[in-house]
């Protein structure tokens, strides 16, 4: 049997890895088991943190809705109940825009969702 050295292979694999683990602190750059370690780790924060992002913008979308919401004397739970009753369909993230960017049209809506509301 042949004796088979992987030197190649392996110093490219370990070479992989530190350029990946750059920037990151202390020993996680420089050893590769500890930077191999760091980048198994940041791969699980990436994927979560991927879904939670999701979560996150929803949050400020409500939050946003919310402060227009009271500017036009209504809260925020009451308005969303009221465009629900009114079959209107905007997004979260469209009414955070139109908060943002054009009162007029938001005020529009809160109207609608309060005539939905008293009938």
């Amino acid at each position: 049997m042949t004796r088979v050295k992987g030197g190649t292979v392996t110093r490219a694999r370990r070479k992989k890895v530190l350029k990946n683990a750059k920037g990151y602190f202390g020993s996680k750059h420089r050893l590769y088991k500890t930077a191999q370690e760091q980048l198994f780790h940041s791969g699980n924060y990436s994927f979560r943190d991927r879904k939670k992002n999701k979560s996150n913008f929803r949050k400020l979308w409500i939050t946003r809705i919310n402060a227009a919401c009271r500017e036009n004397d209504i809260s925020y739970s009451r308005f969303i109940n009221g465009l629900n009753k009114a079959n209107v369909q905007v997004n979260r993230k469209m009414l955070s825009e139109l908060a943002i960017n054009d009162m007029n049209e938001f005020k529009k809506l809160v109207d609608i969702s309060k005539k939905a509301l008293e009938k």
